[in-house]
């Protein structure tokens, strides 16, 4: 299981990293152009916090994995990472409208790969946090 942690934690970074190109592929300068002052920086603020915390949960799984697996506190860990991505993966499927993806090649692709991972990371949390 510390293998497909240290897994989990080096996919998290990299998806940390995809959040810097946000802005632009999003095109927020004109998307968000006709928002408030407030509204428009706490995108961006937002945005910054939680690639930060998908960072910093690569981290911990990249650098800790046999404390993750060996350790009550590990395992706890993992379960409330587990909740975490279980509820993102539900948002996946019924927070997100299918008008996104539905019928768009590119789009369809990028939710099956997202749906797939996020189903990848509850199981490895759920899997440390419970099983263990």
């Amino acid at each position: 299981m510390e293998l497909h942690l240290k897994i989990v934690g080096a996919i998290l970074m990299v998806l940390s990293m995809v959040h810097v190109r946000f802005p632009k592929y999003f095109n927020w300068a004109k998307e968000l152009g006709g928002m408030s002052l407030i509204n428009r920086q706490m995108m961006y603020v937002h945005t910054f916090f939680v690639a930060l915390v998908v960072f910093l949960m690569g981290v911990l799984c990249l650098s800790s994995a046999s404390l993750l697996v060996s350790t009550e506190l590990g395992h706890r860990i993992c379960l409330g990472l587990g909740v975490f991505w279980g509820l993102r993966l539900f948002f996946q499927f019924f927070v997100y409208s299918k008008e996104l993806w539905k019928g768009k090649r590119f789009e369809s692709v990028v939710h099956i790969v997202f749906s797939l991972l996020w189903i990848y990371f509850t199981v490895v949390f759920w899997s440390v946090g419970l099983l263990y």
